[in-house]
């Protein structure tokens, strides 16, 4: 339901404006989750609203989730991606290309209705007007990233420019390292998470790969909140690593990145068929790498004990 308190703080992170534009690094892969699913996958910080890193960034998209949740504009997501995340190409790093005017207009003419009945406007950080015209100048739009000249005029971006599918990409077969589980492994890389989880889809746009499964049991924890529900485990590269199967059942071990709260399944992480037998071993193991001088203890206790009943 979008409340009014909704409108309120949306609002409010809407109209902050940061500290003064810095000249920023080099294009950054996205790290933004609602923006995950845009038609690129590099951008450039600070943004067009002043965000000096993708973290504020995140914070601040995020206030629009209420209003998304409307359905008010289907150009609104599209919209603030590219004001968040803006695309960033090799030929346009200096400055990062802005949305479209009339992709703004679009959005605004759906969502700003809305907020009126809450008595609130589209607010000035957003302002359609000092944005681009598409046969003007430079800018992108869903249909398509277009330019002054036409897509072709930006060869080094890796998508058609039509469909969104990536271009130039390495076909060339993943080559996993398989790691087999065992305790001296496990205590080893001390990993982060470990669940019992059914894998319900494996995602692939672009260089990103990700894999959506549904939890059916945490046997280990840290500082990322796992729900018994269906959750996403990221990839750091085009590979899978290691490799998932839809529909199969596994016992994953992986790591997490607090920073954003996700899963990660990266190089050095563990994916094997779910067996009973095995969920017991980790359950052994992480008991022993959580009280290594508990469990020597018990194990030398046991055997003295054994000794004195032998005699």
């Amino acid at each position: 339901m979008f409340s009014n308190e909704v409108i309120v703080s949306l609002l409010a992170v809407m109209c902050l404006v940061g500290m003064p534009r810095a000249h920023g690094a080099a294009c950054e892969s996205i790290r933004i989750p609602m923006c995950r699913s845009m038609p690129w996958n590099m951008t450039k910080m600070p943004n067009h609203l002043h965000h000096s890193t993708q973290a504020n960034a995140i914070l601040a998209i995020e206030q629009f989730e209420g209003l998304l949740g409307t359905k008010c504009s289907p150009d609104l997501l599209f919209f603030l991606c590219a004001m968040y995340a803006p695309i960033c190409t090799i030929d346009f790093q200096h400055d990062p290309i802005k949305p479209c005017k009339s992709v703004c207009e679009r959005a605004k003419s759906g969502c700003e209705p809305v907020m009126k009945r809450y008595n609130h406007t589209w607010p000035e950080s957003l302002a359609c007007e000092d944005l681009p015209v598409y046969d003007r100048g430079v800018c992108i739009s869903p249909e398509a990233i277009v330019t002054a000249e036409g897509p072709e005029s930006m060869p080094d971006f890796p998508m058609d420019s039509h469909n969104g599918n990536c271009r130039g990409t390495n076909t060339e077969r993943c080559k996993c390292k398989p790691i087999k589980p065992n305790q001296k492994t496990y205590i080893r890389n001390n990993y982060n998470y470990v669940i019992r989880a059914k894998v319900k889809e494996v995602r692939s746009r672009c260089h990103d790969v990700s894999a959506v499964v549904e939890v059916k049991e945490i046997l280990k924890s840290s500082l990322v909140n796992i729900p018994r529900d269906i959750v996403s485990l990221y990839s750091s590269s085009r590979c899978l690593c290691p490799p998932l199967n839809a529909n199969e059942e596994y016992i994953i071990m992986g790591y997490e990145s607090e920073e954003q709260s996700r899963l990660l399944l990266v190089e050095g992480s563990i994916a094997e068929k779910w067996k009973d037998r095995l969920g017991k071993k980790v359950k052994r193991w992480d008991q022993k790498l959580r009280n290594p001088g508990r469990v020597k203890s018990e194990s030398v206790s046991g055997k003295t004990n054994t000794k004195q009943s032998r005699h």
